[in-house]
């Protein structure tokens, strides 16, 4: 089993899953969790390098789960499994796709990141708790979930969230689904902030052997405040193969 991350983000993250999936890979990004940079085009190769040499069940959520769709494309006989979390073929906005991040709120995120290092840790930590929105949390429970789950020691470099914005604002795999040969899980949130619950929908009705469910009141990061619901659908569904 292969853990990615999504953006601004780090294998960190994976944290509650890290016991019950003891042999997994949990994977860094570049430019997250201190990984080198890299241009934004190797991104797909850079996690591709990260996979072991026999075919593995390959696990990305949010950007995470596009750079596995990418892969799932390109290399299928890497992957035995593909399961995507709250992920999307398409993050941004574009005629005909009401289910992705408008404008405004992008250009926020591009303008914040680019701000004093003061501010840009602000919006991650807005963009953390815009992750959580919609799981109801107590705040002790958030701010634990936050101590946990975050790497203050290797914050994503300035290079890591520009890159990774390119890689959300141009990857576009609406078009390519029916092309997803290997079995499918597909894991989203009802409440989801980020990535709308349609767009899972949208996935789970054009990957063509594609099992899905939604995970009533719950936000972006599922594998997080609903751990063991989450290690559960996905050990289950890993028995199946």
């Amino acid at each position: 089993m292969v853990f990615v991350h999504g953006w601004g983000q780090s294998a960190s993250i994976w944290f509650e899953q890290r016991q019950q999936f003891a042999d997994a890979i949990f994977a860094n990004l570049p430019g997250h969790g201190g990984a080198a940079d890299a241009p934004p085009g190797t991104w797909r190769d850079a996690l591709a390098g990260q996979m072991p040499a026999s075919p593995c069940i390959l696990i990305g959520w949010s950007l995470g789960g596009m750079l596995a769709l990418d892969i799932a494309l390109q290399s299928p006989e890497r992957i035995a499994g593909l399961v995507l979390v709250s992920s999307t073929p398409c993050f941004r906005q574009r005629p005909g796709w009401p289910h992705g991040c408008d404008s405004e709120t992008f250009t926020a995120f591009e303008q914040g990141i680019h701000a004093p290092d003061t501010e840009r840790n602000r919006v991650l930590s807005r963009f953390f708790s815009l992750m959580l929105h919609g799981d109801e949390l107590p705040r002790s429970t958030f701010n634990q979930l936050a101590r946990q789950a975050v790497d203050r020691q290797h914050p994503a470099s300035l290079s890591g969230l520009e890159q990774g914005l390119e890689l959300l604002n141009s990857m576009d795999f609406r078009g390519q689904l029916d092309g997803i040969i290997m079995p499918t899980l597909i894991l989203y949130g009802e409440q989801d902030a980020v990535v709308p619950a349609a767009a899972g929908r949208e996935l789970a009705g054009n990957i063509p052997h594609a099992v899905s469910h939604i995970l009533p009141g719950c936000g972006h990061a599922p594998f997080l405040t609903k751990a063991k619901v989450f290690n559960d659908k996905l050990e289950a569904w890993c028995r199946t193969l």
